[in-house]
């Protein structure tokens, strides 16, 4: 008879059941982008317009936010949303050690990483499988303009629920970092990975990890800045989101060449 989920968990100490699932869920996230990587690798077509799809998009956040990345108090955190959940870069590298880390999670990493790291294989697995889909109705449509192209693909592909899904996952990001932040001693613990993370092969997730543990911290510094900028992503994006699904295709294609403009 199968054991259900309240059996395990009463089975196993709370710590241990955590990092258990913390492990299935990144390795089924890093197994499954490996495999899409490698078909579109088979595919230089296929390839190139992931590549531009993603370029685009990264065009689009830098100008949804302009203003964010223009200021002293949040540039920083701008930046960190655009090259490390919103880039367009390879992250082949942290994939790996996102792969190793699964079987890691407890003996080398603190136990309050341990919700960002799954949450970002989570993030990174939805990205690329609507990234991918989007690459697929991007080639069909190579004649036309560019932002056309682009609202094309995102309405043929639709997902409104995985598009919300998705921008949920960047919020959790965003508040487990912050919490992060206000937890005693932590940034102490971080320093003194960097010896065990590098030797381990984990050195582009330790990067991430103090990179957005300074940047959440410094604007956490501000009354109310980091839930301010979060605020800020999340009402943008959520608007952007909704327009692209509901107003005409003349009226998306106008906001998003407004968008793209403010990066000029």
């Amino acid at each position: 008879m199968p054991i259900n989920v309240q059996q395990r968990i009463g089975a196993l100490p709370a710590r241990l059941w955590v990092a258990m699932e913390a492990k299935k869920i990144i390795r089924d996230a890093v197994t499954h982008v490996t495999l899409m990587r490698q078909v579109a690798a088979d595919k230089p077509e296929l390839a190139r317009a992931i590549a531009e799809i993603k370029n685009f998009q990264a065009k689009r956040f830098a100008g949804s936010y302009s203003d964010l990345l223009q200021s002293d108090l949040y540039r920083e955190a701008a930046l960190f949303f655009l090259e490390e959940l919103y880039s367009d870069k390879d992250y082949s590298e942290r994939d790996t050690q996102f792969a190793r880390i699964a079987g890691a999670l407890e003996r080398i990493f603190p136990e309050q990483v341990v919700q960002t790291a799954v949450s970002l294989a989570q993030l990174h697995r939805s990205t690329e499988e609507l990234d991918r889909a989007m690459a697929e109705e991007w080639m069909a449509n190579a004649h036309l303009p560019e932002v056309t192209r682009y609202v094309l693909a995102w309405r043929r592909v639709g997902g409104r629920a995985e598009r919300n899904r998705q921008l949920t996952t960047v919020m959790n990001i965003g508040n487990e970092l912050g919490r992060l932040t206000r937890t005693p001693g932590l940034r102490r613990m971080l320093r003194m990975m960097r010896g065990p993370a590098k030797l381990a092969g984990m050195g582009a997730l330790q990067k991430f990890l103090e990179t957005g543990f300074d940047t959440f911290a410094e604007m956490g510094h501000a009354v109310d800045g980091v839930k301010h900028f979060l605020d800020t992503v999340k009402a943008r994006e959520a608007t952007l989101i909704d327009q692209l699904f509901d107003a005409n295709a003349v009226t998306c294609e106008t906001k998003i060449r407004q968008l793209l403009g403010q990066t000029q």
